[in-house]
């Protein structure tokens, strides 16, 4: 389904990401692993590579601008364009406001919200030229909704939905569309490292953490899958889905319906 196509994906080391980037390789995309952490992002190539797909690890800031534009061009330069990009690099931190280091705020916002741009910004010259782009952001249920003691998270996250749907009205012209997802909890590294510290600011038990907070206002009262997420994103980079753009489509188990 993708053959000659190449895909960026961001944050694609671990978790959501290397999801993403494993399911695009396996439709024939040629697939640029983008990760901070570059001996991650090789770990993912090679996974990519057992199953005859074909990918390159890229070590990237998605927060520095000269960091971001040596990838697209290493992308570029081995695989002739950019198709596809995924927006997806991303991290955590709690803490009430008043107690929310300016550093930590920083870092959230530079990485998922000046990231997001900066990597569209590189790419989408390559996809106008080409006429044809998708381009999918990692938003969260927190895009939509709040929950205490994320302040720069859920910021970063409404903000990536907003970013989303100018994206959308300036790029239709050149049949490039964009669109959001927006996960409820999904069991990922980063979401792991959070229970420390949920159980602490809620005092109740890491065990507790699960069934109390994670899914307490979602009525499946499951964890979403990065498998499910990786099929929506193939879906959204399909043919089916060339007339959808501007949409920040939720997969959190009727969290935010209401």
């Amino acid at each position: 389904m993708l053959k000659n196509k190449t895909a960026i994906v961001t944050g694609a080391g671990s978790g959501i990401g290397k999801a993403i980037a494993i399911h695009l390789a396996k439709h024939g995309a040629k697939v640029v692993v983008a990760d901070l952490n570059e001996a991650a992002a090789r770990e993912s190539v090679n996974e990519i590579k057992d199953l005859k797909g074909l990918s390159l690890a890229a070590g990237c800031d998605v927060a520095n601008e000269q960091s971001v534009k040596e990838m697209v061009h290493k992308a570029v330069d081995s695989f002739n364009t950019v198709d596809i990009l995924v927006n997806n690099a991303g991290l955590q931190f709690i803490s009430k406001i008043e107690e929310f280091p300016l550093k930590k705020w920083n870092q959230l916002i530079s990485v998922m919200l000046t990231g997001t741009f900066l990597c569209t910004k590189a790419c989408v010259p390559h996809m106008k030229k080409a006429n044809w782009g998708r381009i999918i952001n990692i938003s969260s249920a927190h895009g939509k909704t709040p929950s205490p003691w994320k302040c720069a998270y859920v910021s970063a996250k409404h903000g990536i939905i907003g970013f989303t749907k100018v994206m959308a009205c300036e790029l239709a012209e050149w049949n490039i569309t964009a669109n959001s997802i927006c996960p409820g909890y999904v069991l990922t590294p980063l979401v792991e490292k959070q229970i420390v510290d949920l159980a602490k600011q809620h005092g109740i038990s890491e065990e507790q953490v699960p069934e109390q907070v994670l899914l307490k206002n979602q009525p499946l009262k499951k964890l979403v899958t990065t498998d499910e997420l990786a099929a929506m994103a193939l879906y959204l980079v399909g043919p089916a889905a060339q007339c959808i753009t501007g949409q920040a489509l939720s997969i959190d188990g009727g969290w935010t319906f209401s």
